[in-house]
């Protein structure tokens, strides 16, 4: 009789069995699945699909026939793609430059703290900015003396969206880029290779994981922007987002609305994917627990050395500048009319605003480490684990980041403004709202790091007698601890700044610092919305510190305790 081996044996064992507390995890995953991505989706369909208790499509039907609308589709799909495409070339020059070129570790510094600020500024501050400078009557334009020049439309909001997203890929690829071992590079270039073959054919090959994650980022995020092109697109150039959030706001047809974000689906869905067959035939391990020294970094080449600085140096440079014209506007009594500095504005903030700071930090110090730890958890499970329904998990954990946020926002007013389920006006609403549509960032970079991951480290660990649990703490999570850091600070950053989903959520009892700083700009008060969003980036800028330093410190905490153990 033939007796199956023992290393067969586990192969047969069911990864619930084999692993006792992957099935409680999944369990509170797919119930939080359900409830918050699920539910609000599915009473959204019934509103927007079910006309007199009969499935229509009437409401897609008048949307696809309006030639503005058909338009507007293509001018998303049109922005999208050049967002995605400029944005991940933009990231990835910087990252190329803080991961593989020998600079000073304060220039690194600066260079990744100057292209966060566009992240962590609210969605419309540099549209404002850009506005200010290139718009009617604007400084740059004054000063170079440039007359009949159309900032609005396409070219102003792909500037605007590229300058606000790029940051994404930056720290995305940065940390893929950190990952891959410069010693491969350096005996390439030992052999005789030119610089130039050595980045085609190791650099570029091991980081197209993180590229693929960034161009679904960025493409994601151009598709659901509506406060960008609110403020530069205009007539002239509609997109879905801003004409699905003008017919809810402004015309109060929510179905028509709705059937206008549906079609977003589509081509957010077709780069998933695309991502997911990319990346998913490749293999990308570069960390096999193997010992060896890190050599320095050899010269790429003056010449492409000298291009990645000069580009980083000039859209810093133009960041700053920008940025600057945010700071002087917070000091003016009133912009284009009183020019002379005060502080008044600032005192405004902190008497007028204070419970919109104080209800905006509490509600991001909840959301972030509970999305992390999802984040987490999803990822590894859907990258380590092989089970019926994991695929469908991933997915629906990331269903929420693929819909415009107008979208999530009126499917959440939608499920939860009754019964069973009633959280309108509360904590719970704003968290949810936040957590589940941009821990997406965290589950893609923990999948991203993972493939450069050997499974035989976490089965080395299994083999000593580590359970499951054992190595996924002490063994798995220190060597992804730079995505998840990234993950959770994308969604920190997101929970001070987004808008387009919790305008619809917000009540007299929570206020956030952005729905403060729109109805400062609806009402004209251009000094205060400058002067919120100087004080919403101080914050931002200072908290992202303040956890970027916890990271580090438990993640010495964990190699130490490892390396003991």
């Amino acid at each position: 009789m033939n007796r199956p081996s023992a290393l067969s044996a586990p192969e047969k064992v069911s990864p619930l069995k084999r692993d006792p507390a992957l099935l409680p995890a999944l369990a509170a995953i797919w119930i939080s699945l359900a409830v918050f991505v699920l539910y609000p989706l599915f009473r959204l369909f019934l509103t927007t699909f079910m006309v007199e208790g009969q499935l229509s499509f009437s409401n897609l039907g008048a949307v696809l026939d309006s030639w503005y609308d058909r338009q507007a589709f293509l001018n998303s799909l049109w922005l999208a793609t050049a967002v995605s495409v400029a944005g991940t070339v933009l990231g990835y020059i910087y990252a190329f430059a803080v991961t593989r070129i020998s600079i000073p570790s304060w220039l690194k510094w600066f260079l990744g703290a100057v292209t966060t600020l566009p992240l962590i500024s609210p969605p419309f501050t540099s549209s404002i900015a850009l506005t200010l400078s290139l718009g009617p009557n604007g400084i740059l334009l004054k000063f170079f003396g440039i007359e009949n020049f159309n900032f609005y439309g396409f070219w102003g909001t792909w500037m605007s969206e590229t300058l606000t997203y790029f940051p994404v890929s930056f720290l995305t690829l940065a940390a893929v880029l950190s990952a891959i071992d410069p010693n491969l590079e350096d005996a390439g270039l030992s052999l005789g290779a030119s610089p130039g073959r050595v980045f085609r054919t190791v650099t570029f090959p091991l980081s197209t994981p993180g590229i693929a994650n960034s161009v679904l980022l960025l493409f994601a995020s151009s598709l659901a922007d509506f406060a960008t092109p609110l403020v530069l697109a205009g007539h002239s150039f509609p997109v879905l987002p801003t004409q699905a959030y003008l017919q809810i706001t402004g015309l109060y047809d929510l179905r028509g609305g709705a059937a206008l974000s549906f079609l977003l689906l589509l081509p957010a869905m077709g780069v998933y994917v695309l991502q997911r067959f990319w990346v998913g035939k490749k293999s990308y391990v570069t960390i096999s627990g193997k010992t060896g020294s890190r050599s320095g970094f050899k010269s790429k080449g003056k010449l492409a050395e000298g291009l990645v600085l000069g580009v980083c140096f000039t859209v810093t440079a133009f960041i700053l500048y920008l940025y600057s014209l945010i700071l002087w506007g917070a000091l003016v009594k009133v912009w284009g009319v009183d020019n002379s500095l005060t502080w008044e504005n600032f005192h405004y903030v902190f008497t007028h605003g204070r419970k919109a700071i104080t209800d905006t930090l509490s509600i991001a110090a909840v959301a972030t480490p509970l999305g992390g730890l999802m984040a987490v958890v999803v990822g590894y499970i859907a990258q380590r684990k092989r089970f019926f329904g994991n695929r469908a998990m991933e997915f629906f954990s990331m269903l929420n980041y693929a819909l415009p946020g107008t979208v999530v926002g009126i499917a959440y007013v939608i499920a939860f403004n009754e019964r069973p389920i009633l959280l309108t006006g509360t904590m719970t609403i704003l968290v949810a709202a936040y957590m589940f549509r941009y821990h997406a960032a965290g589950i893609r970079a923990v999948i991203a790091s993972l493939h450069q991951i050997d499974p035989s480290i976490e089965e080395a660990s299994a083999s000593l007698g580590a359970g499951a649990a054992r190595t996924f703490f002490r063994v798995t999570v220190p060597l992804v601890v730079p995505a998840v850091l990234m993950g959770m600070r994308y969604l920190f950053i997101h929970c001070m700044t987004a808008i387009s989903a919790t305008i619809f959520l917000v009540s007299v009892r929570w206020s956030l610092l952005t729905t403060r700083i729109l109805e400062c700009m609806t009402e004209l008060q251009f000094a205060q919305a400058c002067a919120f969003s100087v004080v919403l980036i101080l914050l931002v800028f200072g908290a992202t510190a303040v956890l970027t330093g916890l990271t580090r410190f438990a993640t010495r905490r964990i190699s130490g305790e490892g390396g003991r153990g």
